[in-house]
């Protein structure tokens, strides 16, 4: 039965491919975006899906042989069934008093499957043990004869054992009870010995994997099934995780190249012609770049995430964490900017951010972010998506999961601006292109229909809290000096001004004419950007620069140009070496090791400055070792850098 479900799955796929590949954009009913990578992206799907249901077929018809219960409760083989078609009617007459929705002939199986799901059976024979997964289930042994009260549509039914305890079952584990199958289970007892193990583990996700799990002899089966999978698919059939977590889809896009990395977003864009620069303009009453106010321009405070579910056992969180871009519903807006979560032993459910810690807060803990956009899109926001790093602590893979997306619109239908204030998110499973899928269906299949057991169940959904915050007048000038499409850590903010001041002098100002691409000797412009990926290192320009801004004199820092300067010595004592040294082990994410030594060499390195007044000393030293020169250290490419210009959509 199984197989023949496979069989229909992928007849299904093959018809929306053919279907996908005769669709052109003028069949859609509103304009799309992005229309060809969208359309190929799908048809890249679906060839994947195809692949995955026919290595499925190939593994169940193994040997061409199939399992199934006749109308009798023995199990036979296909081939045998076969052979014995001659005789069906003369069965059928035979059986035809018996049972009303034992009719029809023995080799319909989709028939068979609908009488055993909605028939007027209700005695049903567990086919192996069972744990309860959460308060409601109802455990039970292999062997067990259950009472089925209602079959839900979802594949957890109601049932009542012989004493009297009432819960909900998976509809999986049930097989309708006759004398004969009590004798085929005690002839299979050895072989349910060992898939005991699995059996466990497979609960909270029957509802999901049901073709695969439906009954003992296929176990074997879907575990060689299981190895061509997705390891996400793998944690979900195992009960590992929920079944609304995914493969982090931000993540992803994150390994994918520099596109959507803030060191991108950071560099200045060109005009369609690439002649000049569209966001970063040169005012010469002032003396600096122009300001640019932007659509959008605000202050956002992640404050906490509640109710997020927990992993299984057999996987180890190595990091909890928040991504979040500016996003139309179709494609990513700007630049994918992470904030790692804080979280307690006793209440590992709940996230928080901005934690207080002594000393200059990590960027990467900070959850104050500042948020700018200029695109025109009616239907832009923020979309949020909670992730955990994770390592199998059988196969020791690393791996990153989707907890759970939240979309913050920001403008309503009129185009007027959402409220600033705290607004309460609630999250969705799968990934922010799939809809109506919860984190943890399980929460609401315990709803009641009282008024108060529905304000409970609402309690306990996923969700996230943000916040929304104009910036002030001195907030708002530093921000229009950024980009015009960027998000960042608000700690941060100062050094990125100083950053596009410095690259506005060198660009605009000081260059011999603007036609003039030739490559531009600037040890700041070529290595700044890098530090964006870097957060540590960024720490630590940070924490330098506020020790040297606070021996400055009030009139010191009135004096803009003074302050490049000093930004400029702070920079080249500090993170520069730290970027070209060979004693910094190479960053890793979510690595507890590698972080805290990086943390350390970092410390040393400061401490060292702060007693010889600088980095020369350990340039000198001849006890330092350098990797070997490159002129990319010092040199900025405009048009290698520069980003192009993108049509507006």
């Amino acid at each position: 039965m199984a197989a023949k479900q496979c069989i229909q799955l992928k007849e299904s796929v093959d018809a929306n491919k053919e279907a996908l590949q005769k669709l052109k954009k003028t069949d859609e009913p509103a304009p799309v975006g992005n229309y060809d990578q969208r359309k190929q992206d799908e048809e890249k799907r679906l060839v994947k899906l195809t692949k995955q249901l026919q290595k499925l077929i190939m593994v169940l018809e193994e040997k061409n042989v199939s399992r199934d219960y006749n109308e009798d409760g023995k199990v036979q083989d296909v081939s045998q069934r076969e052979q014995e078609s001659g005789d069906e009617e003369e069965d059928d007459d035979e059986e035809e008093g018996s049972e009303e929705d034992d009719e029809g002939d023995a080799n319909d199986e989709d028939e068979d499957e609908s009488d055993e799901d909605t028939g007027t059976v209700r005695e049903f024979i567990t086919l192996g043990d069972f744990r309860s997964q959460q308060e409601g289930d109802l455990t039970f042994k292999k062997g067990e004869i259950l009472q089925i009260l209602d079959k839900k549509p979802d594949g957890w039914w109601v049932a009542e054992n012989s004493k009297g305890n009432k819960g909900f079952v998976p509809k999986t584990y049930l097989q309708v009870f006759k004398m004969e199958t009590v004798r085929q289970e005690a002839s299979e007892e050895e072989s349910e010995e060992e898939v005991e193990g699995m059996d466990e583990t497979i609960g909270s996700s029957t509802r999901r994997k049901s073709s695969m799990t439906g009954s003992i002899s296929q176990l074997s089966s879907a575990r060689k099934a299981m190895a061509e999978m997705s390891a996400t698919d793998a944690l979900t059939t195992m009960g590992a995780i929920p079944t609304g977590f995914r493969a982090s889809t931000l993540s992803h896009l994150l390994e994918e190249g520099k596109q959507y990395h803030a060191s991108y977003f950071l560099q200045p864009e060109l005009t369609p012609s690439q002649l000049t620069f569209k966001d970063l303009v040169w005012d010469p009453e002032k003396g600096r770049i122009q300001a640019r106010q932007t659509r959008v321009s605000l202050i956002l405070t992640l404050w906490s995430c509640k109710m997020i579910p927990l992993p299984g056992t057999s996987i180890q969180v190595l990091s909890r964490h928040v991504r979040l871009c500016l996003f139309d519903g179709n494609k990513i807006l700007s630049n994918i900017h992470t904030v790692r979560a804080t979280w307690q032993p006793k209440n590992s459910k709940t996230w928080t951010f901005s934690p207080r810690v002594a000393g200059i807060l990590p960027s990467l803990l900070d959850g104050d972010c500042f948020v700018r956009s200029g695109s025109p899109s009616p239907e832009i926001g923020i979309l949020f998506e909670l992730g955990v790093t994770y390592i199998r602590n059988s196969t020791s893979e690393k791996g990153e999961l989707s907890c759970g997306w939240a979309f913050l619109k920001l403008f309503d239908s009129n185009g007027v601006p959402i409220p600033i204030k705290t607004h309460e998110l609630p999250l969705n499973g799968g990934t922010p292109y799939e809809k109506g899928i919860e984190v943890d269906p399980s929460i609401l299949r315990q709803a009641n229909s009282g008024v108060f057991h529905q304000m409970m169940t609402l309690r306990k959904q996923p969700r996230l809290l943000v916040k929304l915050r104009s910036s002030g007048s001195r907030r708002c000038d530093l921000l229009n000096l950024l980009p015009e499409t960027l998000i960042g850590s608000l700690c941060n903010m100062h050094l990125l001004v100083f950053y596009r001041k410095i690259l506005g002098d060198t660009l605009l100002k000081e260059r011999v004419s603007r036609q003039n691409a030739d490559l531009i000797c600037s040890p700041f412009l070529a290595t700044f950007p890098k530090l964006m990926e870097q957060p540590d290192i960024m720490d630590a320009l940070r924490s330098t620069w506020a020790e040297k801004e606070s021996t400055l004199k009030r009139s010191e820092k009135r004096d803009g140009e003074f302050l490049k300067s000093m930004f400029l010595q702070v920079y080249h004592d500090c993170a520069y070496p730290l970027l070209q040294c060979t004693f910094l082990r190479e960053s890793k994410w979510a690595e507890d090791e590698t972080e805290a030594s990086r943390w350390k060499t970092i410390a040393d390195f400061l401490k060292r400055n702060r007693e010889h007044e600088g980095s020369l000393h350990y340039l000198l030293s001849p006890e330092s070792i350098h990797e070997a020169f490159d002129i990319s250290e010092i040199t900025y490419d405009i048009f290698s850098e520069a980003r192009k210009a993108v049509a507006s959509v």
